[in-house]
This record gives C-alpha cells, sequence and structure tokens, in this order.
C-alpha cells in the first residue's frame, strides 16, 4: 500500500461509539463455542487457561473431553497430577495443567470462586489475564484482559510503535481498562478477543469488516501489518539430543521428568543431550548408563524427530536398545516404569516423545525387540530395583 506523506494527528479516540460498534458487530458475529454456553466460572476459568497461547480450534476438543473427565471443582481438586496432564496431552504449555488441581483445592477452600480480580490473583496459577477474564465474564467485574488477539487490536488502532515489552504492555493495559469503563464488560472483553480472533489477524487482516476501522491509525497510515513492532529476535538454539526405546522383554522403560520446569511430570523415553564430539549412538548408550544404571547396545536407529519450543529447538535421535549380555539394572536418576506398547496410552507424554512411539507402534502391538531375560524386572516407579 502506499503510505500518506502526511498524516494528521490522532483526534481523542472515540471510546463509546468505538464501544457501541464493536458490542453490535459482536452481537451477530460470535462464534458458538461451548464455553459460551454456561458462564458459570469454572468452566470460564478452565476455558481461558486452556485458550492461552492456543488456537480455539484446537482447544474445543480438549475442553470438552476435560469438561467430561473433571466436571466440577471438586473433581478437579480430587486428581492427581498425572491425571491432568494426560487429559492435557498434546495442548502444550504443560505448566498450566499442573497448577489446576492446587487451584481448585484452594478455590474449595476459600468456600467459592473469589468474585474481583485482586483475590483471584491470589489463587495458583492466576496472572493478571485469567484473574480479568474469570472476574468479567463470570461475574460482571469491570476488570480488563489483555491476550495476543488484544494486544495486537489495540497496537493497530493506536498504530503503537514500541515493541511490546515492558512499558508498551502497560499501556496496552490501560487501552484495556478504558474499553471496559462503561458497558457490558466480560461482553466487551469477549468482542475485543473476538474480533481479533476473527478479524484483526496477524495476516491480512479483514479491514473492511471491521467495526472499528474508522477510527484505527494503523489502516489510515497504510499498512495495518506493520503493527505490532516485533523486537528483534535471536535465532533459536538447536539442542540435539539421543532417547532409547530400551526393552526388557516385550516392555520398555520411560521415565517422568521432575514435576517442575519444562515439561513437568510428563513420561518421556531415557536418553539425554548429545554432547561435542559424541555420535549419537555414544550419547544414548552414555545416558542409559548415567539415568539407569543400563550397560546397553543399540540394535536399531529410528527416524529423528524435530520439535520446536519457545526458546530452543531439539533434534531428537531415537534407538531401538537392549541391555548388553550380563548387564543388570542398578539404579535410577528418575521415577521410572517398564511398559508394554499398548499402556503408553495411559501415561501423558510430550509432543516429541508422541511422534516417536507413533511412528515406531502406529496403532497395533508390535513385536518387542529380542527377549533380554529378566533384566529390568522389579523397578518401582520411585526408582531403585
Amino acid at each position: 500500500m502506499t503510505v500518506p506523506s502526511a498524516v494528521p494527528a490522532a483526534p481523542p479516540f472515540p471510546w463509546r461509539r468505538a464501544r457501541r460498534d464493536l458490542l453490535d458487530w459482536f452481537r451477530e458475529n460470535r462464534r458458538d463455542l461451548p464455553w459460551r454456553r454456561e458462564r458459570d466460572p469454572y468452566r470460564v476459568w478452565i476455558s481461558e487457561v486452556m485458550l492461552q497461547q492456543t488456537r480455539v480450534e484446537t482447544v474445543i476438543p480438549y475442553f470438552r473431553a476435560f469438561l467430561r473427565r473433571f466436571p466440577s471443582l471438586e473433581s478437579l481438586a480430587s486428581a492427581d497430577e498425572g491425571e491432568v496432564l494426560k487429559v492435557w496431552e498434546g495442548l502444550g504449555y504443560y505448566a498450566r495443567a499442573r497448577r489446576l488441581p492446587a487451584a481448585a483445592r484452594a478455590i474449595l477452600a476459600a468456600g467459592g470462586f473469589p468474585q474481583d480480580a485482586e483475590a483471584l490473583r491470589r489463587l495458583p496459577g492466576f496472572g493478571p489475564y485469567t484473574a480479568g477474564a474469570v472476574a468479567s465474564l463470570a461475574f460482571g467485574r469491570r476488570e480488563p484482559v489483555l491476550d495476543g488477539n488484544v494486544k495486537r487490536l489495540w497496537c493497530r488502532l493506536f498504530a503503537v510503535e514500541e515493541p511490546l515489552v515492558g512499558k508498551t504492555v502497560a499501556l496496552l493495559w490501560g487501552f484495556s481498562r478504558k474499553a471496559v469503563a462503561e458497558g457490558p464488560p466480560g461482553e466487551v472483553n469477549e468482542a475485543l478477543m473476538e474480533l481479533g480472533a476473527l478479524v484483526c489477524t496477524p495476516r491480512r487482516p479483514s479491514c473492511p469488516a471491521c467495526p472499528l476501522a474508522f477510527a484505527c491509525r494503523a489502516r489510515l497510515l497504510g499498512d495495518p501489518e506493520a503493527y505490532p513492532r516485533r523486537a528483534s529476535r535471536k535465532p533459536l538454539p538447536e539442542v540435539r539430543a539421543a532417547v532409547a526405546i530400551l526393552w526388557s522383554g516385550s516392555r520398555f522403560a520411560v521415565t517422568r521428568r521432575p514435576s517442575g520446569g519444562l515439561l513437568g511430570g510428563l513420561w518421556e523415553l531415557p536418553g539425554g543431550k548429545v554432547e561435542a564430539g559424541e555420535s549419537p549412538e555414544e550419547a544414548v548408550v552414555r545416558e542409559l548408563w548415567e539415568e539407569l544404571g543400563a550397560r546397553a547396545e543399540v540394535v536399531g536407529a529410528l527416524p529423528e524427530v524435530r520439535h520446536a519450543y519457545s526458546h530452543f529447538r531439539v533434534v531428537l535421535h531415537p534407538f531401538e536398545c537392549r541391555p548388553a549380555k550380563g548387564s543388570s539394572f542398578s539404579r535410577t536418576t528418575a521415577p521410572c516404569r517398564w511398559i508394554a506398547p499398548e499402556e503408553r496410552a495411559d501415561l501423558p507424554f510430550p509432543a516429541a516423545t508422541r511422534k516417536i512411539l507413533d511412528a515406531r507402534f502406529g496403532a497395533g502391538v508390535p513385536k518387542a525387540a529380542e527377549e533380554a531375560g529378566p533384566w529390568g524386572q522389579g523397578l518401582r516407579e520411585g526408582g531403585g530395583s
């Protein structure tokens, strides 16, 4: 598009007209989503936690499955971490799921959901966005929200030139607070998020269909897609790791990650980082010794798997392995289980591990590696032999 040679100074933003036109648009165009059919705080909370950094189309089947398994605060409060992670498997950002049972217990201990955002923020896993969403959508409180869609909307409406860090984010929260100063706050917040999702999209925004186009500075400047401004990003570092399907008879070993940190509480194949000067085959043999006390040998290689996280990329080199002749299980540095291939459906795995297992086993039950004798028998989930 051609950028105008001179752009007039921005007039005061017409909040009342914008709010009215936005709500008129929303009432005609809102999607029929399962969490919008009942406005109880439990459903609002679960949906908003799931929707963080995740597309609506992805969330819908997870939301339905979660409500079938945990239909109430009481059922969630009594669940253990593994149960919740299994239902959450594949949705990503697993720290969100790990905090849910603790938050449910805290809500029950308080006698029910607090209705104001300040009290909600004191619950496990409730940040400003989740607290604002529950307070406004479930209780009608005048609390703002600021998700990725709303950030993009404000940056375009006001042609915000600064990258989305620090003071800029505080400025955007101020816009969100002004938006709910009048009118039904829950509906205003939903309409803002819906407009960002359906019309003011990251690529090719549908400006002619936007009820706020009349007040959009980025549109006037001729390049809405230039906003939000992006801070320069360094290339993601890449990590190489080697993992093993380590057989003992018809079962193979899986280990559980610590509850805190990346992918906490999920199960994975034993293995670890490929060090400098090491081949993946050498790395997996070393890792099996360090992690499980197993002298192992590689019996076959599987296709590598690539996966991206928020701050790095990983290349996984999977191998099928078996204990070396005469080797015996001596230790484990993490909770460990031996499972049959069909039992993998009972445990929550990271997406990358799931790719390896599904590629290896498909929908059927595979033939196990060569019988390895009694090695590994008696292993407890808590580790040790």
